[in-house]
């Protein structure tokens, strides 16, 4: 039973892996608790855990032992969970960190990517933004710079993701026999958009894009009031080309209401120093159009240092 399902669910059947999940539970919830005793944190690990199963599943090797895959994934969880002195990392992070790919990377080799984008989009924005940015942003993933860069408190944060976790589990299961939107046209299109307005602007154009692309009313939340309107943002645009810093996409993540740009920001030699290294724009989206959007610069990688403008 175990090997069928499990060779079905890695040629793309979403219903196969949901009762793999189910079938399983009951022993990756034993292991949680054997590790983590009666904890809020076997929640977050078990969710954690199905995503990283509809991710990973094709990876499995030996379908007929499926279940001892799936207790293992949980028990690495919840001893890097143990052992984190900072912020829990999520499974995905466990998984992923000796893989040179990112995290949509690794959906776009899997015909269920569909399938989990269809359920995220169950979630309610504030939710899902939280989850896009921890599981599928290559820079904003930790607790502390999701609150920051959404302006909440860390505790906030937390909650978002124990209750986006939990109800994705859910609508994974109630959208598993549903036809599903290709999710990857949507990041195609806004990386397309980001390339487009960046061109733009360096053309002396970014006044045509906003009023094009982005609502008049428009909101930019930063600081205790947000200022409304084009004017503050081409100005802003304006003022860092003027001082000759351009901006370059490295990594795209949409929904269909909200879009992640994170950029490298590439100063002048003649002042290296102008821009933080990075930035990434964390926009909501009425109508195709932006109607709110945040800055945040995160901290840069060690060892990794955008290259200087020619």
């Amino acid at each position: 039973m175990d090997e069928t399902l499990t060779r079905s669910a890695q040629a793309g059947d979403v219903a196969a892996l949901g009762t793999l999940l189910a079938r399983h539970q009951a022993g990756m919830r034993a292991v949680a608790l054997s590790l983590l005793g009666n904890s809020p944190d076997v929640e977050d690990v078990l969710q954690d855990a199905s995503l990283t199963a509809l991710r990973r599943i094709g990876d499995v090797r030996e379908p007929a032992s499926v279940g001892a895959w799936l207790r293992m994934v949980v028990r690495n969880a919840c001893r890097t969970r143990l052992r984190s002195t900072t912020y829990p990392l999520s499974v995905d992070e466990v998984a992923l960190a000796s893989l040179d790919l990112t995290p949509e990377q690794m959906l776009d080799q899997h015909a269920l990517r569909d399938w989990i984008w269809s359920a995220m989009e169950e979630l309610s924005p504030q939710t899902r933004l939280a989850i896009m940015l921890r599981h599928f942003s290559t820079s904003v993933t930790s607790y502390q710079q999701i609150a920051d860069a959404c302006g909440v408190p860390v505790g906030t944060v937390r909650s978002r993701l124990s209750l986006g976790r939990a109800r994705l589990a859910e609508a994974l299961l109630a959208t598993a026999d549903t036809a599903h939107d290709d999710a990857g046209a949507l990041a195609t299109a806004s990386e397309r958009e980001a390339r487009e307005t960046l061109a733009a602007a360096e053309r002396g154009e970014f006044q045509a894009v906003l009023a094009e692309r982005w609502s008049p009313e428009v909101a930019l939340l930063s600081g205790p009031r947000p200022i409304v309107g084009h004017d503050f943002l081409h100005r802003g645009m304006e003022s860092d080309l003027t001082a000759g810093v351009r901006q370059r996409v490295r990594h795209v993540v949409a929904s269909r209401d909200l879009a992640i740009w994170e950029m490298d920001l590439l100063n002048s030699p003649d002042n290296p120093d102008h821009c933080p290294p990075a930035v990434t724009w964390l926009m909501s989206l009425q109508g195709g159009r932006v109607q709110e959007l945040r800055l945040f610069h995160p901290k840069p990688v060690a060892g990794l240092t955008p290259e200087p403008v020619n």
